[in-house]
């Protein structure tokens, strides 16, 4: 047998083993919420982010998120709609319900389950009575849910490019992401330990959403482009509903912008050299 011009040499057990989209959808989520885990050990070595920093940091994220929506889930989408339905019209009408969707679903998500922000305080229903740290850490796993999901129905299309560059980009504004939340949690109380343990359990929730949007994309296949779709829409919702108005309130907007638009160029970039 030949394998890799080598006569003799047998294929190792990575070289003939083949993920499917499913999986690789898994672990790529799997390994993008792990990024949380890195970036909420960093609480052993910050004492605290400046109100200025962590508003950008949190900006950076959205851009990445934002880049993600666009070029990495609704092109996508349409693409798959206009070549499975040929019509231009019908597949953008497709897309745009997914969207839709998936914004309307992290919207009631919002309005009936508990959460608190750490800028914006606490949302959903009053009568419901949780630990302030389950009102944080249902309040992050909401973002990550949909971030997950991405990941899980970009590996979904068939393009390994498409679901690396999303893998990659979710992952970058995880780090960021769980560092902000262990300091918070520092900041009220915690331990060091304690605040990377919780920070860390915060992207727990990203494997589940790629397990959703990669079942979800594989078994509906002709559903695809809706679903595509409905992943962007919730973090579309997140940005404008959430990120956005939280690091708009300190006074430090300018930055904030700017950071936004660089973690939107670093995530374009991606796309474009991993697509």
């Amino acid at each position: 047998m030949m394998t890799g011009g080598q006569p003799g040499r047998s294929p190792t057990m990575l070289e003939s083993v083949e993920l499917s989209p499913f999986w690789m959808g898994v672990l790529g989520s799997a390994g993008a919420g792990a990024c949380t885990a890195l970036g909420a050990a960093g609480v052993f070595a910050i004492q605290r982010l400046s109100p200025k920093l962590e508003d950008m940091l949190l900006s950076a994220a959205a851009g990445i998120m934002l880049a993600a929506s666009f070029f990495s889930l609704i092109l996508p989408g349409l693409e798959l709609a206009n070549a499975r339905l040929g019509n231009e019209v019908y597949g953008a009408l497709v897309v745009i319900a997914g969207v839709m969707l998936g914004a309307i679903g992290l919207w009631l998500l919002h309005e009936h389950l508990p959460h608190e922000h750490f800028v914006m305080g606490r949302e959903g229903p009053d009568q419901v009575e949780l630990k302030r740290i389950w009102l944080f850490i249902i309040a992050i796993t909401l973002h990550n849910l949909p971030e997950g999901m991405a990941v899980g129905v970009g590996f979904a299309t068939g393009d390994p490019g498409n679901g690396a560059g999303l893998a990659i980009g979710i992952g970058m504004q995880n780090i960021p992401e769980g560092l902000a939340v262990a300091v918070s949690l520092l900041a009220i109380g915690y331990t060091r330990t304690a605040a990377c343990g919780w920070g860390a359990l915060t992207g727990a929730a990203e494997p589940l959403g790629g397990l959703i949007g990669a079942a979800a994309g594989s078994l509906a296949e002709l559903a695809l482009p809706a679903v595509l779709g409905a992943a962007a829409g919730a973090m579309l919702y997140i940005i404008s509903d959430e990120i956005i108005p939280e690091t708009h309130r300190r006074g430090f907007q300018t930055p904030a912008t700017f950071a936004l638009m660089t973690g939107m160029v670093v995530m374009m970039f991606l796309d474009t050299t991993l697509g």
